[in-house]
C-alpha cells in the first residue's frame, strides 16, 4: 500500500512546474491521502540520488524548507529553488506568488 501511495505521491510531485512549490500536505490531497503529509516527506527522503522527481519543490505549510538533519541538505534545496527563479523573504520562506495553483483540484486516479 504504501508503495501505491508513493507513486501517487511522485506523479504529483512531477507535475509541479519548474519554478513554484506546493506543500506536503497539497501533495498528499492531491494524491488522494489527505491528512497524510508525513506520508509525502517519507516518499521523498526514500528518492534515489537519481530521480526525475523535483523533490526540492515540496516546502512546509509555512512556505518554508522543511528542517533536515543536515543543514547542508536545506541550503541545497535553496539553491536549486532559486535556480529555477524561485524568491525567498527574509524569514526563508517562498514568497505566496511561487505557490502551485494546480487546474482541477481533483485528486489523482488510482
Amino acid at each position: 500500500m504504501a508503495s501505491d501511495h508513493y507513486a501517487r505521491i511522485y506523479k504529483v510531485v512531477r507535475r509541479i512546474p519548474r519554478g513554484r512549490v506546493a506543500s506536503y500536505g497539497q501533495i498528499a490531497e492531491l494524491a488522494g491521502i489527505p491528512r497524510h503529509a508525513r506520508q509525502v516527506g517519507y516518499a521523498l527522503h526514500h528518492l534515489s540520488g537519481d530521480s526525475d522527481v523535483p523533490w526540492q519543490r515540496v516546502l512546509n505549510a509555512a512556505g518554508e524548507i522543511a528542517k533536515r538533519a543536515y543543514p547542508e541538505d536545506a541550503r541545497w534545496q535553496r539553491d536549486l529553488l532559486e535556480e529555477e527563479g524561485v524568491e525567498f523573504d527574509v524569514r526563508g520562506r517562498v514568497l505566496r506568488k511561487y505557490f502551485w495553483k494546480p487546474r482541477g483540484r481533483r485528486r489523482q486516479p488510482d
